[in-house]
């Protein structure tokens, strides 16, 4: 998309780093949600409410982009999300790259296996923050952490080659309003300085 040529920051769990010429599109990508047709409607909202608590999410597409805004209440539940189900073999990437703009909350992502333990959901997410400028984030899979309805739990790790379904979180602890807007998610391999696979 054009606003991927625009891009002058690319952010990896912290580390900043310009690109005078923009963010090269590479071939070793895997293109995971663009948002720039219908289709990509298929998020829905799963707010804190299933835990008594009282956070609002809302979800909408605008001229290309994901939209998550609404209000966190840190009393009770402390979150809302987006969920969407795409089955997808992500074993011979590293990490997602997510271009994104916001207002300077932290969110996270979360990859789903579909694991459970004793019955319930297991959730490996890890947390980007956001500026009010478009950004690049990325997450390698080796930052998610594994949890079980916020307590971390020892368990198989990630099995890249059966993912099923994505999500995007705000738990950051904090009360009041918030937005991300999000204009694509894919996977990246890293490449060392001969332009092989690492």
């Amino acid at each position: 998309m054009s606003i991927l040529f625009s891009i002058i920051l690319v952010v990896t769990l912290g580390i900043s780093e310009s690109y005078a010429q923009g963010l090269p599109i590479r071939p070793d990508s895997l293109s995971l949600f663009e948002f720039g047709s219908a289709k990509e409607a298929s998020w829905r909202v799963v707010n804190d409410g299933v835990m008594g608590g009282r956070s609002k999410g809302f979800v909408s597409l605008e001229e290309g982009t994901l939209r998550f805004t609404g209000t966190l209440v840190t009393r009770g539940g402390g979150f809302t999300s987006l969920r969407a189900a795409r089955p997808t073999d992500l074993s011979n990437y590293d990490g997602l790259e997510l271009l994104v703009r916001g207002n300077g909350r932290t969110f996270e992502i979360e990859v789903s296996d579909g694991a459970r333990l004793r019955g319930r959901s297991v959730s490996r997410r890890a947390a980007f923050k956001t500026t009010d400028e478009w950004i690049v984030v990325r997450v390698p899979f080796s930052s998610l952490l594994t949890t079980v309805f916020g307590q971390p739990v020892n368990v198989k790790s990630i099995d890249l080659s059966n993912v099923d379904s994505f999500g995007l979180y705000i738990a950051d602890g904090i009360d009041g309003a918030f937005r991300l807007e999000v204009d694509a998610i894919r996977a990246y391999r890293v490449i060392d300085e001969t332009g092989d696979d690492n």
